[in-house]
């Protein structure tokens, strides 16, 4: 029964995070800067960023414990799904914590700016780190769908 338990908080966590980015980044993120002008589309998509950065690291720690835990019990054996899960959970803490962080203080500094040179460049540098998020968005994203039909080849029915 804990083997099943610890399966399902596995798929239960790479569901809601894999879906998470699905929704956010083809859906939620477009519509809002479709919808509202570019400064409040960017005030709203930072608002829900601290959120989609939680979903990744809630569901990367217990998608990555229930999978040693089962591999630990014998239940599960594949050690290209551990590796995976292990970079994308560095590739989200470090998205979150550190590119978002470097973002929203590039974000403040931008808008405390008057000098309109030096905006343009504040803003450059913020692009930048909009890219670098995004490369990692997509490579979690491309990551997670691997683990994903890896699961799926390997199930038992």
């Amino acid at each position: 029964m804990l083997i099943t338990i610890a399966k399902f908080f596995h798929l239960m966590s790479l569901v809601v995070w894999i879906g998470s980015i699905i929704f956010f980044s083809f859906f939620g993120a477009p519509s809002i800067f479709k919808v509202l002008d570019r400064s409040l589309a960017g005030d709203v998509v930072g608002s829900i960023f601290p959120k989609y950065w939680m979903i990744g690291y809630v569901c990367s720690s217990i998608a990555l414990g229930t999978l040693l835990f089962l591999r630990k019990s014998g239940a599960e054996n594949t050690t290209a799904r551990i590796i995976l899960l292990s970079v994308m959970l560095v590739t989200v803490f470090f998205s979150g914590m550190v590119v978002g962080t470097k973002a929203r203080t590039i974000k403040v500094e931008m808008r405390a700016t008057e000098d309109v040179v030096m905006k343009e460049l504040i803003h450059k540098d913020f692009i930048r780190m909009h890219g670098i998020s995004m490369m990692m968005n997509l490579a979690v994203f491309i990551m997670g769908v691997v683990v994903i039909f890896n699961m799926a080849y390997y199930i038992k029915m």
